[in-house]
């Protein structure tokens, strides 16, 4: 055989292949012919996954009126049971109308809901019960698969359930309502403000602040479920703290804020001053003072939420990346080079504003190494601030009280153990 003849039989045979296959790559491109198929591309596979794994949405709503750690917690269960958790605050109108007259306004609400760690959006003005026009805008406009509610039943004034349609619709889920406190409780406990104490009443000063602390007042029920002043149920554990703290550390090259106070009754002023002192850092450190140093400098019925339960609600604020439990009053030099603090901050709004005066100032130490820095406080809210709004209209609160009151001894007379919180 010739070899020339052979090699240019190659040579066509290679170019007639190679137009052959060229062909088909572009009719398959083209989406025509009926060829074998191909393996689709990474990208396409990704894309083609995420459009099968959409986000779990769920959705909490309530009043969050005196935004506690309990709230907190449900929000955090909530959390869990899905990718991303959309919660509705109710209005300040649906409220009046369903429980009684809110202490904290709508926007105060909104900024506290915000600032939790485990809330993705918020809805505002939510209506108190899930209606049927409300439950399809949740799931067509906002995506929602699950609507979440406590264990701890939700009654409407006609004595219907609130969450009804949710759970005919077979997208409701129920998470363990977290024990010790509410905003009844701690209503109640503002209430002993106004009562007043017989005469021959001669309880020293520590047992003062631990009965408005944990809300003993003059009638006392041990069982927690009677009428009257409940004693607190909270009972701490290193679970939960460990629930809501951070698992995030400071670099060694971090610029660390410190701030402290008593963050009693945290409100949106709390916030607020927190979101100021985080952006001058990198990690924010908050101390946060014992009952006994509060009750010393604020009077003897301070603070009114415990060490432990102030010190859950500031480690649920967004943020904040770490608390010390118990802080020291004096910040000393020591502490500063324990914990690497760059800056030093407190705001212009406080309690007590007197700090300064006299040979006592707690700041003395960081103002003479120059890291101390006042802050403008965006609100003009006090822990006094929320007292006085209970003090000034306490018998619609006391009303407001005992309704809850009554449906909260339902509630544990009739509780059962779920697990999870």
């Amino acid at each position: 055989m010739d070899v020339g003849s052979s090699s240019a039989r190659t040579v066509a045979a290679c170019v007639i292949g190679g137009i052959v296959l060229g062909a088909s790559v572009v009719a398959l491109h083209l989406g025509g012919g009926s060829a074998a198929p191909t393996l689709p591309p990474v990208e396409a596979l990704r894309r083609r996954f995420r459009r099968r794994r959409r986000p779990v949405r769920v959705y909490m709503d309530g009043c969050f009126d005196m935004m506690h750690y309990g709230h907190c917690n449900a929000l955090r269960q909530a959390r869990a049971l899905g990718d991303e958790l959309v919660v509705g605050v109710v209005s300040d109108d649906e409220i009046t109308a369903n429980k009684g007259p809110p202490v904290t306004p709508l926007h105060e609400r909104m900024k506290m809901v915000r600032a939790v760690k485990w809330v993705d959006d918020v809805i505002p003005d939510a209506p108190y019960a899930i209606t049927e026009e409300f439950m399809n805008k949740l799931f067509n406009e906002y995506n929602i698969d699950y609507i979440i509610h406590g264990d701890d039943p939700c009654l409407l004034p006609d004595g219907t359930d609130a969450y009804a349609l949710a759970k005919k619709a077979g997208r409701y889920k129920q998470i363990k309502r977290t024990e010790g406190v509410s905003t009844t409780d701690i209503v109640g406990r503002m209430l002993l403000c106004v009562r007043e104490r017989p005469a021959s009443d001669n309880q020293n000063h520590s047992s003062l602040q631990r009965q408005f602390s944990h809300g003993h007042g003059q009638n006392i029920d041990h069982s927690g479920s009677g009428s009257g002043t409940k004693i607190s149920h909270f009972l701490p554990t290193s679970r939960r703290i460990v629930q809501f703290s951070n698992s995030r550390s400071p670099g060694p090259d971090s610029r660390i804020v410190y701030i402290d106070g008593a963050f009693d009754l945290f409100h949106a002023g709390h916030v607020e001053i927190l979101r100021l002192a985080r952006e001058l850092g990198d990690f924010l450190l908050v101390g946060i003072h014992t009952d006994q140093t509060i009750s010393s400098t604020r009077g003897p019925h301070r603070p009114i939420m415990n060490l432990h339960e102030r010190s859950l609600s500031v480690l649920a604020c967004q943020y904040v990346d770490e608390v010390i439990i118990g802080a020291p009053w004096d910040i000393s030099k020591d502490m500063i080079t324990t914990f690497n603090i760059s800056l030093v901050v407190h705001g212009t709004i406080a309690e007590n504003m007197d700090y300064t005066e006299g040979d006592s100032n707690p700041y003395a130490v960081p103002i003479a190494l120059g890291i101390y820095h006042k802050l403008e406080s965006p609100l003009d809210i006090t822990t006094s601030t929320i007292i006085r709004r209970i003090v000034s209209n306490h018998e619609a609160y006391q009303k407001r009280n005992e309704k809850k009151e009554a449906s909260e001894k339902k509630y544990y007379d009739s509780k059962s153990f779920v697990n999870g919180g």
